[in-house]
């Protein structure tokens, strides 16, 4: 699988804390493995089509979404959001 980040994804990034930097880098790391590890709560959105939210910790969130590589058809995880719960969930 191919990962990919948004502009806004790397800017809320650039934004968060050392400690949830580093939380977030041990949740990828974990998704990277397994997707549906159960730490990650992860889950589609309601009210979203195609868009997914993951769980950092208690209080943080990431979204994404799945395309496919037009020329191999290789799937493309493409992360949108990461924030605070309220504002990651707000604009996936």
């Amino acid at each position: 699988m191919i990962y990919r980040r948004t502009e806004r994804f790397k800017k809320t990034y650039r934004l968060l804390s050392e400690e949830i930097r580093a939380k977030s880098a041990r949740a990828f790391q974990l998704f990277q493995q397994d997707p549906k590890h159960p730490s990650l709560v992860v889950k589609k959105m309601k009210g979203y089509t195609g868009i997914w939210e993951g769980r950092i910790d208690q209080d943080y969130r990431f979204t994404f979404h799945f395309e496919k590589e037009p020329q191999s058809g290789e799937t493309i995880c493409v992360f949108r959001n990461i924030d605070n719960q309220n504002a990651c969930l707000k604009n996936p």
